[in-house]
């Protein structure tokens, strides 16, 4: 149902009575809904895993003699956190086994420290403004135990004393209705991270054992990986032999 407009004028005026805590919540209530909206962009499923990516290098890894050149040419073609992985990965090509999964834990961590970079705000706003709310309730409510204390004889103690109590408690009302959904929305994001990387864990699984076959064979760098196969040379076609005349 719309908000008449006294009803946006009340809302206001609540705002206002709660004092200057509740600009640092309206902000923090900002900052939270500035980068759900970014985290949910930057984590579609073709940000961390496209389709075409995982299809295509299940098909070259089931193909007889995977060719670590191609897949990585296919990582390339398709920028994403798996391909980021695989390529890390795939640099380490003819390395002892080990040293290709310390490879992946590597780029994984980094990776999700970058997905985790703008969730960050979003788990501080949860554990901020409660306090800035609570903060505002205090103060409200020293001021208003202070203004009752101080009231001339024969002035209404309890409706002065209920009414500071009233305002007092706007802030935490504030702080919680931004931190609650702030909470919600970061452990949502949090399950499509760890969503995101178990499908790249499932990807890499595939990857890996193909790789095995090139240990100790020598390493394949970034740039030989990197390199476009040289084309095959045209065919010559042979030189014509003169036809023998009959005697």
């Amino acid at each position: 149902m719309p908000l008449s407009l006294e009803r946006v004028q009340t809302l206001w005026q609540l705002f206002l009575a709660g004092g200057l805590l509740m600009w640092p919540i309206l902000g923090m209530s900002l900052v939270v809904v500035t980068f759900a909206i970014e985290r949910l962009i930057a984590l579609r499923r073709s940000r961390i895993l496209p389709a075409r990516l995982r299809t295509e290098m299940e098909k070259l890894a089931g193909a007889s003699g995977f060719d670590p050149r191609a897949a990585f040419r296919l990582c390339r073609r398709h920028p994403s956190v798996a391909a980021d992985v695989l390529e890390a990965l795939l640099a380490k090509t003819g390395r002892p086994l080990p040293e290709l999964e310390r490879a992946v834990e590597v780029a994984k961590d980094r990776e999700a420290s970058r997905l985790y970079a703008n969730v960050r705000p979003i788990s501080l706003a949860v554990t901020v403004t409660p306090l800035l709310g609570l903060l505002g309730t205090v103060q409200g409510m020293i001021l208003a135990f202070y203004t009752t204390a101080n009231l001339e004889a024969g002035a209404n103690r309890a409706a002065e004393l209920a009414n500071g109590i009233y305002v007092a408690l706007i802030t935490t009302f504030a702080g919680l209705c931004v931190a609650i959904p702030a909470a919600i929305l970061a452990h949502f994001i949090e399950g499509r991270i760890l969503k995101g990387f178990r499908d790249v864990d499932d990807l890499v699984d595939v990857v890996l054992p193909q790789l095995e076959r090139y240990e100790n064979k020598g390493r394949l760098g970034p740039t030989q990986l990197a390199a476009e196969p040289s084309p095959a040379p045209p065919a010559v076609p042979p030189a014509a032999v003169p036809a023998r005349t009959q005697p």
